[in-house]
């Protein structure tokens, strides 16, 4: 397969491979369509939970009309413990 790319896109792999971050053009294409597929994957996690978000959301806003806030250093706290405990071993 042949592929004809633009100045400034053989500009930016030529940068990349200059670097030293990769050791030639196809390790920069092989990072380029990972980066591709993680967006794409999380676009459809979006879209699939799209639904739920928006209850979330709605969630929210009720309880903020309501008064019902977090302090915000609270809210960091929370945050964080919730981040420790999903990276904690499972088992």
């Amino acid at each position: 397969m042949s592929i004809d790319l633009k100045p400034e896109q053989q500009r930016v792999i030529d940068l990349a491979v200059r670097s030293g971050a990769y050791r030639n053009p196809g390790e920069v294409l092989d990072q380029a369509f990972e980066i591709i597929r993680e967006q794409l994957d999380l676009e459809d996690w979006m879209f699939d939970q799209r639904e739920a978000l928006a209850a979330h959301i709605e969630t929210g806003f009720a309880q903020a009309e309501r008064g019902e806030l977090i302090d915000g250093d609270a809210a960091i706290e929370i945050l964080r413990q919730r981040r420790s405990e999903r990276l904690l071993p499972q088992g």
